[in-house]
């Protein structure tokens, strides 16, 4: 009966502290509040559909592009399957490609694709992302405290990283890395 009591006796005496903190002290949102301008790179991976364009299975044998062909076999290509898409050509083979094949290839790709870059999928998304970087409106972030987001559902190369730096650090008032709530101090204007 006693430990009832005392239980009962210290759950109304949180509910009562509990109700009244919460009646004389607003929730506030200090993350909302503290001006963090939050960057997510992400934001700059393109939104168009990566498709590969692996040069291998024209090469003769797998080891030797020949250009005879080669002209046929492009001839014979669905280029619709690349329509809109931008696509990233490369080859899985190790094998020497003469650089009028990519000439070529980028003839029949121009007409259908959104653009064409040289490189597998990643490589060319990596491209595209530092490219869209160079591109950013730096206005915004002039004399702001800006947090670069640190997790997500993409992985961002390092390279972004660096390149998103290079491009802020002459700006901003301070630069971190992470999520505004948990942050890793990158750098801070002493003047």
């Amino acid at each position: 009966m006693f430990c009832h009591s005392k239980r009962a006796a210290i759950v109304a005496a949180l509910s009562f502290f509990i109700g009244m903190s919460m009646q004389e002290t607003p929730l506030i949102n200090r993350i909302a509040e503290s001006g963090l301008v939050t960057l997510d790179l992400a934001d700059f991976l393109p939104a168009e559909p990566i498709a590969e364009l692996d040069i291998k299975p024209f090469l003769v044998q797998g080891l030797v592009l020949m250009e005879k062909p080669f002209r046929e076999a492009l001839k014979q290509t669905d280029w619709q399957a690349y329509q809109g898409k931008i696509v990233a050509v490369y080859c899985s083979a190790d094998a020497l490609i003469p650089k009028w094949a990519y000439m070529l290839l980028a003839s029949y790709l121009q007409p259908v694709a959104t653009q064409i870059a040289f490189g597998n999928k990643l490589e060319v998304e990596n491209q595209l992302l530092l490219k869209s970087l160079e591109n950013i409106d730096t206005q915004k972030y002039v004399d702001a405290r800006v947090v670069i987001k640190g997790c997500g559902d993409r992985d961002i190369p390092a390279e972004a990283y660096m390149k998103i730096s290079a491009i802020l650090l002459p700006l901003v008032k301070s630069l971190m890395y992470g999520e505004p709530c948990s942050t890793v101090p990158v750098f801070k204007r002493t003047s």
